[in-house]
């Protein structure tokens, strides 16, 4: 099973940078890993919110293949422990998924269109955080997953 990360937005600053590549380059040490940063529309400081959005949609959903397991990550989704998340990553790769797409949404969140094409809504938290932050959060709990499925020393429960 290969992850992608996928993140709307700029690219990484170079603290954020770091820490990602850090955790990626741990993760391949389980499965292969790619990172995407899908730019904002050229125009977008011209549009409102919506239009935003729908046009981000656009790009993503051309990207996203049929049989890609797509889990945007929104403020309104399920929230998952670590245990939790190491469960369902497994369960993806017992099912025989291909690749799994985890989307970080722009500046003003994901479209309704993706949140319905999405196999799966997930909260990292409750919390607000900047978006090139929750990359280096998802990293390293997708790392931290993959430890506790090999019931490596990384996690202490």
């Amino acid at each position: 099973m290969k992850i992608q990360f996928w993140s709307i937005g700029k690219n990484n600053e170079p603290y954020i940078r770091n820490g990602v590549e850090d955790f990626s380059k741990r993760i391949r040490r389980y499965y292969p890993v790619q990172w995407e940063i899908i730019p904002v529309p050229k125009n977008s400081a011209s549009m409102n919110p919506q239009e935003q959005k729908k046009q981000e949609s656009k790009i993503v959903l051309d990207k996203t293949g049929k049989d890609d397991f797509l889990i945007a990550l929104d403020e309104n989704g399920k929230e998952m422990d670590s245990v939790q998340l190491a469960s369902f990553i497994q369960t993806r790769a017992n099912e025989s998924v291909k690749q799994i797409i985890f989307l970080i949404g722009g500046a003003f969140g994901l479209d309704d269109t993706v949140l319905k094409r999405a196999d799966f809504c997930w909260s990292l938290s409750k919390l607000t955080f900047p978006h090139q932050l929750v990359r280096l959060i998802l990293a390293e709990q997708i790392y931290r997953a993959c430890t506790i499925q090999r019931n490596e020393k990384y996690h202490h429960s």
